[in-house]
């Protein structure tokens, strides 16, 4: 009998001993794994530019091998949906963005929940939109763009990334603020969107400043309005939407850094640490401000909170404007 329990009580130790190692790696950091940044939009654009200059700095300052995957469609859903079914163990990341996280919640049945499927690590860098028309609207500034959306709206139609997108959200709220009907015409990304509006097929587009500040530049674009509360450094003689007397008028586009909902706490943190170390470093901030972004590094809960406030904000805008997808 003696010799029974000490057998069971080395098997107990043992297993214990296992249980107990094995606890302990699933809350390590992967310092000598491959990570993988999932992105949702084709390589490129905004969002891939700052993942991949994030990425690379991050790879420098961990010593781990970091690759971004674009995993682009449905407005960003299919590369969130991804993450949201990935291992929590901190090997695979999502650039998070402001469309599928808080806005296609209210637009539809998605197969995964943004506060619990997925969990915040950080905000990554925020931007507002540039409201831009081609030169055949013949309209000079947001005042002219107004008045013509008054009497002829289906003059003023607005392109958008996509049902729910934020591109999209922004002209509903301008439509709600100014008392307007601006038709939308969603597209499958901005760069077919951008395309269409330089050829003249549709009259203006809620761009991200990066893909419109060429055009701007050259003149092919007219820049009438911003859509935050405060005028880019990128674009100082251009008005914002709230200072054209829509006073409180803000409609930001932004991403942030998440990871599969059930990541371990001392991941989550060690990754929190890492990513805001790399966006207030002063190189990786020049060259965010050069893409038109400005970074928004935060703690967890801070980033949760601002991602429910932005959740009820569109969701009362959608009830509001009562828009339904086609």
């Amino acid at each position: 009998m003696k010799t029974i329990n000490l057998v069971c009580k080395a098997v107990m130790a043992l297993a214990c001993t296992i249980l107990g190692t094995t606890a302990a790696s699933a809350q390590e950091f992967p310092e000598n794994k491959p990570i993988t940044i999932v992105v949702g939009f084709v390589a490129g654009g905004a969002a891939d530019s700052a993942t991949r200059l994030i990425a690379s700095k991050l790879a420098e300052n961990t010593g781990t091998s970091i690759a971004v995957l674009n995993r682009a469609g449905a407005g960003g859903n299919i590369a969130h949906q991804y993450v949201s079914t990935q291992p929590a163990d901190g090997t695979v990341l999502l650039l998070g963005s402001v469309g599928p996280l808080t806005i296609a919640p209210h637009l539809m049945d998605l197969p995964y929940d943004p506060f619990t499927d997925l969990a915040p690590v950080s905000g990554a860098v925020h931007f507002p939109n540039v409201l831009v028309a081609h030169k055949g609207v013949g309209v000079n500034n947001f005042k002219e763009f107004i008045q013509m959306a008054r009497e002829n709206p289906e003059k003023g139609e607005f392109a958008s990334t996509g049902m729910g997108s934020a591109s999209h959200l922004a002209g509903e709220l301008l439509n709600m603020y100014a008392n307007i009907e601006l038709v939308h015409v969603p597209y499958k990304g901005g760069a077919q969107a951008m395309q269409d509006l330089i050829g003249q097929r549709v009259a203006s587009y809620f761009s991200a400043p990066p893909t419109a500040l060429p055009y701007i530049k050259t003149g092919q674009l007219v820049a009438l309005a911003t859509t935050g509360l405060e005028r880019p450094g990128y674009l100082p003689d251009i008005p914002t939407v709230a200072e054209e007397g829509y006073d409180g008028f803000e409609a930001l586009n932004w991403y942030s850094f998440m990871a599969p909902g059930k990541t371990p706490e001392p991941i989550m943190e060690r990754w929190n640490q890492e990513i805001v170390k790399v966006l207030n470093d002063p190189e990786i901030k020049q060259q965010l401000n050069e893409l038109g972004l400005t970074p928004h590094p935060t703690t967890r809960s801070e980033f949760t909170d601002f991602m429910r406030a932005e959740s009820d904000k569109w969701s009362k805008i959608i009830k509001e404007r009562n828009i339904v997808m086609q």
